[in-house]
């Protein structure tokens, strides 16, 4: 029988996809219901348009419903300090310097449930993150990116 996959998140990360599931389930739900109901009244189905779209945003309610219940009901909450508060891990934010522009940036690292990269936040699963992680402030890393390699140095974690 195979594994189902592990989501790491942070807790705050999984209250949000709840909060989310719940809009869902409680709120979303019905609007669609509702607009199929209006859309069955204009008549034939076979060329209603408003019919087929509020169909097909049912289909993805249901699928995003199903993604999250399976993402919450495989969540592994990152615990502050499993690892040592000065080594890059899971749920810590972390600071580091291009080499040898010195351009700063900060990045919090998550779970690929929660990662939002407009809001900083990138996947444990991602170039960036893959090379920080265990990493301490002032290693020196090269990080392979999709625009080629790219040196940092680590100055904090939070």
């Amino acid at each position: 029988m195979a594994t189902e996959k592990v989501f790491p998140m942070t807790l705050a990360g999984k209250q949000k996809l709840e909060q989310e599931l719940e809009h869902l389930k409680t709120v979303k739900r019905k609007e669609v219901v509702e607009r199929i109901k209006i859309a069955r009244s204009f008549g034939d189905l076979s060329e209603n348009s408003e019919y087929d779209s509020a169909k097909e945003e049912q289909a993805f309610v249901e699928g995003r419903i199903t993604t999250l219940e399976n993402m919450i009901r495989n969540a592994k909450i990152i615990e502050e300090g499993e690892l040592g508060s000065d080594t890059v891990a899971l749920g810590r934010t972390v600071t580091f310097i291009e080499l040898p522009d010195g351009e700063e940036e900060s990045y919090s690292i998550v779970g690929s449930a929660e990662a939002d990269p407009f809001e900083g936040k990138i996947s444990n699963d991602s170039p960036i993150a893959r090379s920080l992680l265990g990493k301490k402030v002032g290693d020196e890393v090269t990080v392979q990116t999709p625009g080629g390699e790219m040196a940092v140095r680590i100055t904090s974690i939070k």
